[in-house]
């Protein structure tokens, strides 16, 4: 249980970070505005033109007799709405995190130098860090959409589908989430996916603190891109707990901290 409010409290940390550091909150901003922007202008289209693109699938059902052309077309036009009202839901974090990662990248390594410490830099070009990070994000959602899809049949069970299935499927999607949110530092520290979903396995709880507070509240519209720095924020702090890093003055604003002697004398 202790890791399990450790995550929680690294998730309200995150968020006072960002509050002492307004500058940093307003620069962590834009990749999520960019993304919704893009994603409404995307469901807007999806709106406009669903019945079209169906009907232009469908012609074999052209012959039918009324009404059930008309409801065979409009069951397939809210399936397709409905589902990609849901993929943008899936991917919107995933997408966010790959626009905004020069974005992300820097504001993760001020938390790192605001806490005193090294500050690991992964030294790939940034083509080279987008790739990977394309590459991997998609390498989640398809772990995400595996679990969906068993969690969706298990739904269907009596009782233990409406009771427990629901609560595991927080569970999942949270721990991906706080997967996503790590990578950020993780890949600055030369992590890779596959050690990196070992390094939570073995604190899901602290995972779990983190992650699943965080998709409650991405439920809630428009919460995710004003929340998404903090929980940057937040999950570096987390990753400096993961992988054993002292914190100087982990609560210290942002900014130069002060010089050493020997920097002192370099300078002098």
């Amino acid at each position: 249980m202790r890791d399990l409010m450790a995550g929680l409290t690294y998730l309200g940390k995150g968020q006072r970070w960002v509050a002492r550091n307004r500058r940093q909150w307003g620069f962590g901003l834009l990749p999520g505005l960019i993304t919704l922007v893009g994603y409404a202008a995307a469901v807007v289209c999806l709106a406009l033109y669903a019945d079209d693109a169906v009907g232009w699938a469908t012609p074999f059902a052209d012959g039918w007799s009324s009404p059930w052309a008309g409801l065979f077309r409009g069951a397939l036009t809210v399936l397709l709405f409905g589902g990609g009202l849901l993929l943008a839901l899936i991917s919107f974090t995933a997408v966010t995190l790959l626009v905004g990662q020069p974005f992300y990248e820097e504001l993760s390594e001020r938390v790192d130098r605001s806490v005193g410490g090294d500050v690991p830099e992964s030294g790939l070009p940034l083509w080279r860090e987008l790739w990977i990070a394309a590459r991997e994000s998609l390498a989640v959602l398809v772990r995400v959409a595996v679990w969906g899809v068993l969690l969706f049949a298990l739904g269907f069970v009596p009782v233990v589908g409406q009771t427990v299935i629901p609560a595991l499927g927080f569970c999942v999607s949270g721990f991906f989430l706080a997967e996503e949110l790590t990578a950020v530092a993780l890949q600055r520290r030369g992590v890779p996916l596959r050690e990196r979903l070992r390094l939570l396995r073995s604190r899901k709880l602290l995972a779990l603190g983190f992650g699943v507070p965080l998709t409650l509240l991405f439920l809630v519209p428009f919460v995710a891109v004003f929340v998404m720095p903090g929980a940057v924020a937040g999950a570096t702090l987390l990753v400096r707990d993961l992988m054993g890093e002292e914190a100087a003055a982990e609560d210290a604003p942002d900014g130069p901290g002060p010089r050493t002697e020997d920097e002192g004398a370099a300078l002098g």
